[in-house]
């Protein structure tokens, strides 16, 4: 049996929290699909300006169309959820998808009552990469594979995002849902 430790150091400090609190999550997979919808797009283009046009205008037409179309949504999923950004300031969490911000999501501080660190999120479990609701599960903006934050609402809805260090982010929410005069700490 061993002796107990009788350390006399104190126990390091935990860091400060900032007054902002920013994180991103990135991935990098996605910028594939984006060139694989550039390729759709430029597909489309050559169709239009070098066809014969011996087949008829309208399966022409059709094909141009039906690869531009492609393309664009499969570029426009791709460059807006390849990258996500979390901001946690003294009033909100918001959460910024892609080059844009767009889609963007706001949640007062308010609303929430706790914060979780969720170390394994995943696509499959949210039914693939992107902004997602599930009826049991809640709301997440997912963009890869690993840690992340739930978000717990004053309604027992949830929101969960993959970000990069959500152990800080979820001590953030939290020292400012405690910070608050009259803001019980449910957490």
């Amino acid at each position: 049996m061993r002796e107990p430790s009788h350390d006399s150091t104190p126990p390091a400090p935990a860091e400060p929290v900032p007054a902002i609190w920013t994180g991103r999550a990135t991935n990098r997979v996605q910028w594939l699909l984006a060139v694989a919808g550039a390729a759709c797009i430029a597909l489309g283009i050559e169709l239009a300006v070098v066809s014969n046009w011996t087949s008829g205008v309208a399966p022409l037409v059709m094909s141009v169309v039906g690869c531009v179309a492609a393309g664009l949504l499969m570029l426009y999923g791709t460059l807006a959820f390849v990258h996500v950004a979390v901001k946690v300031d003294s009033d909100a969490v918001e959460v910024r998808c892609g080059h844009m911000g767009l889609p963007r999501r706001r949640i007062p501080l308010s609303h929430v009552v706790g914060a979780e660190f969720e170390p394994k999120v995943t696509p499959r479990h949210w039914g693939g990469w992107g902004y997602r609701w599930r009826p049991e599960r809640g709301t997440a903006v997912v963009v890869r594979r690993g840690e992340g934050v739930v978000v717990t609402l004053g309604d027992g809805r949830t929101f969960t995002v993959t970000v990069d260090d959500a152990e800080s982010a979820v001590r953030a929410i939290r020292d400012r849902l405690g910070a608050g005069p009259g803001k019980p700490a449910q957490i």
